[in-house]
């Protein structure tokens, strides 16, 4: 077996699912108990629903959505990125990795794959086509 992985044809290593989940949850305990200095981040209520970490574990991308569409989304991220050097400073002296990742924040589009699943499902061609299989599987 190869020492060396190809990350795109097999995922993300166990390592950069476990530091991408470090990072989401520290990021996620920063922004809920408001401890930025910036005013207008901390009126936000931002959800972190995914962090992404490159193979070397050096760029780390942060999946955001405002709570219930408190503010725009493009609002939240701007505010994030105004913050991200407090931010990582925060995460690196939180997490003890020898580099603290660079962050970056894009929208968390998982709600609207959702909503799209959902439609497509209620969609009445497609239950036909989910009761034919249904039955032939049956016999």
């Amino acid at each position: 077996m190869s020492k060396h992985r190809s990350s795109s044809a097999e995922g993300p290593s166990q390592r950069q699912l476990r530091v991408g989940e470090l990072i989401r949850r520290t990021l996620s305990d920063l922004l809920n108990r408001a401890e930025i200095h910036d005013p207008d981040l901390n009126r936000m209520s931002i959800t972190v629903g995914e962090v992404r970490c490159s193979p070397d574990l050096k760029v780390a991308t942060a999946y955001v959505m405002p709570l219930m569409g408190s503010v725009p989304v493009e609002d939240a991220i701007a505010a994030l990125a105004r913050n991200k050097a407090e931010l990582r400073h925060r995460i690196g002296g939180t997490l003890t990795l020898k580099y603290t990742p660079d962050l970056r924040f894009r929208p968390d589009t998982t709600f609207d794959q959702l909503d799209e699943t959902r439609r497509l499902f209620s969609d009445e061609k497609v239950r036909r086509d989910l009761a034919r299989h249904d039955t032939e599987d049956d016999a």
